[in-house]
């Protein structure tokens, strides 16, 4: 059975991408073992999307070309 996490007390930190005005940054929270938390921030309270970590890993690489 697939357990969604706890993120009440998730410390989110904004995207190095982002563009610094606080309208367009993806927000990700660490210390979820094998699921990287994401979420958009002008919505903090919306929908948080759960990615598992290799995916992420692989997002994260595609997207900034490495």
């Amino acid at each position: 059975m697939n357990r969604v996490p706890d993120l009440s007390t998730a410390v989110w930190r904004k995207s190095s991408y982002s563009d610094g005005g606080g309208t367009n940054c993806v927000e990700v929270a660490d210390g979820y073992p094998g699921l990287v938390p994401v979420r958009d921030s002008k919505t903090p309270t919306g929908p948080t999307l759960l990615i598992p970590a290799p995916a992420w890993t692989t997002f994260v690489a595609f997207a900034t070309g490495r």
